[in-house]
């Protein structure tokens, strides 16, 4: 994602964005040529108004009266500024079961997203090629990272060892670090972190459909 970019706009409007950006690769896999903010909003279950409002404050072109927007342009509009059409390389620590399932996702290049190598302290996973990807051992961290370049981490190890993790990837050069472990994780001035917390998402989940019994 763009930082510059990011600034701009609320953090509620910006995880709104991909969802758009979803939907309208859906309606031009459909062959729709245009796409009105109201029909979005209806099958997206938003506020009609909310997301001309989100449109407005991405799209180089306003939407027509009665027709809409033109997908293809609106399309391409949300993928340059969500950072789509950038190119990040990460690398992943932590070969468990998420970590090689994350590995193994193809759909992460539609977003600009190649996640490169894995690395893990298992003997049994380190020096295999999952998903394509190689697993190297955590001991050459670093030295890869640094020699390509990488500033993007995503962290996938248990809670106790988070921390650590994430003090070698800033030593490496990292610059942000996409975070699934469940831990409270501290970072220096300058690097960016995003944390995926399943537990709590689950909780959240479960809380709700209690609500509901």
């Amino acid at each position: 994602m763009k930082e510059e970019k990011s600034l701009v706009i609320p953090k509620s409007t910006l995880s709104r964005l991909p969802i758009y950006y979803c939907y309208l690769q859906e309606r031009m896999a459909e062959g729709q040529e245009f796409v009105s903010s109201s029909a979005m909003a209806e099958s997206l279950s938003l506020g009609a108004v909310q997301v001309r409002k989100d449109l407005a404050g991405v799209s180089s072109v306003p939407g027509r009266s009665k027709v809409g927007f033109r997908t293809e342009q609106l399309l391409n509009d949300l993928k340059s500024y969500l950072g789509y059409d950038d190119y990040n390389e990460a690398v992943l620590v932590g070969v468990g079961g998420l970590g090689k399932t994350l590995l193994q996702y193809p759909g992460f290049k539609n977003y600009g997203l190649d996640v490169v190598a894995g690395f893990d302290v298992d003997p049994n996973v380190v020096g295999r090629t999952i998903g394509g990807k190689p697993v190297y051992a955590i001991s050459q961290l670093e030295g890869l990272v640094r020699r390509l370049g990488v500033k993007l981490g995503i962290i996938t190890v248990p809670g106790p060892q988070a921390q650590g993790v994430a003090d070698m990837l800033v030593a490496s050069g990292i610059k942000g670090i996409w975070n699934f472990a469940p831990a409270h994780i501290t970072l220096p001035a300058g690097v960016i972190i995003k944390n995926e917390n399943l537990a709590a998402s689950l909780a959240v989940l479960s809380g709700r459909l209690a609500g509901e019994s």
